[in-house]
C-alpha cells in the first residue's frame, strides 16, 4: 500500500510525495501549476511536468536530513523506522527543513493549512536551552526532547538544533511557525568550532559577501555559534519561510556524492546551473567566484555543493548567502600539506598547489574573462589582512575568549603571504 506526505508551501498544498513499493514520486498540485505565481519545489523538479521519479525525490529528501549516521539511527529507532529510509524519516521531522515547504503527514494537513491552535510557541529558559545544548553535544541526535511536539530537520554532519528567537526569548515552535535560527555548539575535536566560523562568517562580510547574521552566544556554561536564517523572513504577520535548496537538490544528486572527489559537482557545475536559472546570472555568477576565492584564502575546505544554495520564489531565482563557512587552519590535527579544497580549482585540489594558472583554468571552465577573475580574486585577497585583524578585534569586544579567537586570526595571517605568492602578488 502506498504512503504519503503532502508538500504545504506556507499553508498551501503544492503536491504529494508518494512512496510505493521502495519507489518515491512528487506530483504538483495543478491548482500549484496553473498558478502565475508558482515556483517549483527544485529546479531538478520543474513546473512544466505534473510527476517527478524517484532519483530526483529520493535526493531532494535526502538533502533536507542530517549527514550524521548517528543521528539518523537514533531519529529511525525512535520513530520505528529505517535509518535508509529518507520517506519515513521525513514523515517525522519534515514540519520544519531549509526552505519553505513542510512535508507533513495527510492526517495533519487540515490543521496546519487552518493554522491556529497548532501554531504553538514552547518558550524556553537560558537554564533549558544550556541543558539543550549540553545534550546535544553529548549526541548529535539530541536536537529535540522527548516532550517537543514542534519538529525540525538540517541537513550537514555538525550538531546542531533550530530554535524560534522573539523578543529576546528562544523557543521550540510547532505547526505554521517556523524557527528562525540554528544553534551549533562545538564538539568533539573541532573545539573553537563556534568562534572559527562566527570569525569566517563576519571576515566574509567585511569583504562584501553576502552571509547571514551570526553570533557566539553563552547559555549558562554552554557556548554556541546562533546562525540567522536566511530562508525566514519576519513581516507584520509574523514569520514566514523562504524557499531554498542547495546545490545537490537543485542537480538531483544525492549528498552522499557532495564532494566532487566522490562524483558530486564541482565549480563549473554550480556556475552553469546560475547561468541557466539565475534571475541576474552574471551577478550571480561572479557572487559564486568570490565565495569560492574566500573559501580558497582561508582554507574553507568543506566547501561542497551542499555548502551552496539558491533562493527560489514567484519569478526569482538567487544564489543564496554563503554559509558554513570555516578555516581547518587552526586544528593541530590537521596536515596543511595534505589539506584539499572540496571542489577541484582549475583542475586541482591541494591547497599548496594551487597557483595562478588554477586560476586562470578556472576561468575558462565557467567561461569568464581570466584577467578579471584575476583581479577579482587578487582584490579579495588584498583586503583581508587589514580585516583580519579588524574581525578580531571585534570578535574580543563581544566578549569571545582571545583562546578562541587569537589561533582563527593568527593562522590566516599566517597563510595571506602564501597566497599572495600563489596570486603572483
Amino acid at each position: 500500500m502506498s504512503e504519503r506526505l503532502v508538500a504545504l508551501l506556507n499553508g498551501r498544498e503544492i503536491g504529494t510525495v508518494d512512496y510505493d513499493k521502495s519507489r518515491l514520486s512528487f506530483t504538483y498540485a495543478q491548482t500549484w501549476r496553473d498558478d502565475p505565481e508558482a515556483y517549483p519545489l527544485s529546479l531538478s523538479m520543474p513546473l512544466g511536468a505534473a510527476t517527478h521519479g524517484h532519483a530526483r525525490v529520493d535526493a531532494f529528501l535526502w538533502g533536507l536530513l542530517p549527514d550524521n549516521d548517528r543521528v539518523l539511527q537514533t531519529w529511525a529507532q525512535r520513530f520505528q523506522v529505517s535509518p535508509r529510509n529518507a520517506f519515513r524519516l521525513i514523515a517525522h521531522v519534515g514540519e520544519d527543513c531549509a526552505g519553505a515547504v513542510q512535508f507533513v503527514r495527510p492526517d495533519r494537513v487540515e490543521a496546519l493549512v487552518a493554522g491556529g491552535s497548532t501554531d504553538k510557541v514552547q518558550w524556553l529558559t537560558t537554564k533549558d536551552v544550556a541543558h539543550r545544548l549540553a545534550d546535544l553535544v553529548r549526541d548529535p541526535a539530541e536536537g529535540r526532547v522527548a516532550s517537543d511536539r514542534g519538529q525540525f530537520s538540517l541537513a550537514g554532519a555538525q550538531p546542531k538544533t533550530a530554535l524560534l528567537k522573539e523578543k529576546g526569548r528562544w523557543g521550540v515552535p510547532q505547526g505554521r511557525i517556523p524557527t528562525t535560527h540554528i544553534l551549533k555548539p562545538p564538539t568533539g575535536d573541532w573545539v573553537g568550532h563556534a568562534e572559527n566560523e562566527h570569525f569566517c562568517l563576519q571576515l566574509a562580510r567585511a569583504v562584501g559577501l553576502m552571509v547571514p547574521n551570526s553570533a557566539v552566544e553563552h547559555f549558562e556554561d554552554q557556548v554556541t555559534i546562533v546562525v540567522e536564517r536566511f530562508d525566514r523572513l519576519h513581516t507584520k504577520a509574523g514569520w514566514t519561510r523562504i524557499h531554498q535548496e542547495d546545490f545537490c537538490q537543485t542537480l538531483g544528486v544525492h549528498p552522499a556524492k557532495k564532494y566532487e572527489s566522490d562524483g558530486g559537482p564541482g565549480v563549473a557545475a554550480l556556475a552553469d546551473v546560475l547561468r541557466a536559472h539565475s534571475t541576474v546570472a552574471e551577478e550571480d555568477l561572479w557572487s559564486l567566484m568570490d565565495g569560492v576565492a574566500f573559501n580558497w584564502l582561508i582554507a574553507g575546505t568543506d566547501a561542497h555543493a551542499k555548502n551552496y544554495a539558491l533562493l527560489l520564489g514567484p519569478g526569482v531565482v538567487r544564489l543564496a548567502p554563503f554559509y558554513d563557512l570555516a578555516s581547518i587552519l587552526p586544528y593541530a590535527n590537521i596536515d596543511r600539506r595534505k589539506a584539499k579544497l572540496a571542489m577541484k580549482l582549475g583542475g586541482e585540489y591541494l591547497l599548496q598547489n594551487i597557483a595562478l594558472r588554477h586560476w586562470q583554468r578556472l576561468a575558462q571552465t565557467v567561461h569568464l574573462p581570466a584577467e578579471a577573475l584575476v583581479d577579482r580574486v587578487r582584490n579579495l585577497a588584498r583586503q583581508l589582512p587589514d580585516q583580519i585583524e579588524a574581525v578580531r578585534k571585534a570578535c574580543l569586544k563581544e566578549k569571545l575568549m582571545p583562546n578562541a579567537v587569537d589561533p582563527v586570526a593568527q593562522a590566516l595571517m599566517e597563510r595571506m603571504p602564501i597566497c599572495f605568492r600563489q596570486l603572483g602578488l
